[in-house]
């Protein structure tokens, strides 16, 4: 997301969790105050610090890769 204003995570996107030191897609938000993460494999887990999720791909950016 180089030049763009930071926004926050949401599902589909594909984050790094500062706390956790993983990578993971949001797979729910729930409640506006927790964020449910999956890895790309393997089991997942919960944050409730979405200022520590940096997206490094949104759903849009990962689904185009996709297509292409």
């Amino acid at each position: 997301m180089t030049g763009e204003q930071e926004r926050r995570p949401w599902v589909g996107d594909l984050v790094h969790d500062e706390d956790a030191d993983r990578r993971g897609i949001v797979a729910d938000v729930r409640g506006g105050a927790t964020w449910v993460l999956r890895p790309e494999y393997g089991p997942g887990w919960i944050s409730q610090r979405p200022d520590r999720l940096r997206v490094m791909k949104t759903r849009e950016e990962r689904l185009r890769d996709r297509s292409a």
